[in-house]
């Protein structure tokens, strides 16, 4: 594993305080989490052995400032506070990787500033909607449910850690608690289940964009690969077998190839 280090910033006139993990060196790559809370994974190990890897947590969702979120109202104060936090951080136009919430945050930004984001990555991005196959409601169904429908193997030790719950009392109420203000603290820029209008706005990302998606998605089907790469122009898509909506974890030595190429060419 690489050293990590934690940074501290303060953004959106000082009331925001969000906790930055950086590692490795190269070229900067932004990781953007998704709903369930930032993890440095393998996948950013991988990542840190060639880049300079930053990767932020959600307004709210670091223990250190949960009252963050208060001072953003909707989606775009959440761009706005991006720019702002690349800003802070040095960053013109780094690699941008986001997957699923922190994807469809990604796109956004990337759509909003074509000039901020250098090459984008989505994986497993949430964003957009089809009436003929909804995505999940992740925010209400049961642990379980959420493993069964996000791995294509549910039954693999990677699915079942989610699934662990500390023996301590104290500390599994400290993981539910933290699990419940993530969901919410992203939830606020997501409920209900989007569309939040990135189909108007998908256009305008100009950045070179690779999309990555599980074959066994059943979270955020495997179909909306398409809808993101054909909005998308110019996008590459890579179609991940043996994997669900975490196919940077399942398939974590392919799909690291994947983006280290893509970034790298």
């Amino acid at each position: 594993m690489v050293a990590v280090h934690e940074r501290s910033v303060s953004v959106w006139k000082d009331q925001i305080k969000p906790k930055v993990q950086i590692a490795g060196s190269g070229p900067p790559v932004v990781f953007l989490h998704g709903a369930y809370g930032l993890d440095w994974d393998p996948f950013l190990d991988g990542l840190a052995e060639h880049f300079t890897v930053y990767a932020p947590e959600h307004p709210g969702t670091t223990a250190g400032d949960p009252d963050g979120i208060k001072a953003l109202d909707n989606l775009w104060d959440l761009v706005l506070y991006y720019d702002e936090l690349f800003e802070q951080l040095g960053l013109q136009n780094p690699t941008l990787i986001g997957h699923s919430f922190g994807g469809m945050v990604g796109a956004e930004i990337a759509a909003c500033y074509p000039q901020r984001v250098g090459k984008l990555v989505l994986l497993s991005p949430v964003g957009l909607w089809r009436d003929d196959s909804p995505v999940k409601n992740w925010m209400i169904l049961p642990m379980e449910e959420v493993v069964q429908a996000a791995f294509s193997d549910p039954s693999s030790p990677l699915a079942q850690q989610l699934l662990h719950v500390p023996e301590d009392e104290r500390a599994a109420q400290d993981a539910q608690i933290r699990l419940t203000w993530a969901l919410a603290c992203t939830g606020k820029f997501i409920w209900p289940i989007p569309d939040k209008g990135l189909k108007k706005r998908i256009h305008r990302i100009v950045s070179p964009t690779l999309i990555v998606w599980g074959n066994d998605d059943k979270l955020v089907p495997p179909v909306y690969a398409q809808e993101f790469g054909s909005r998308i122009t110019g996008s590459q898509i890579a179609m991940i077998e043996q994997a669900g909506h975490l196919p940077q974890l399942e398939q974590l030595g392919r799909v690291s190839g994947l983006v280290r190429d893509f970034i790298q060419s």
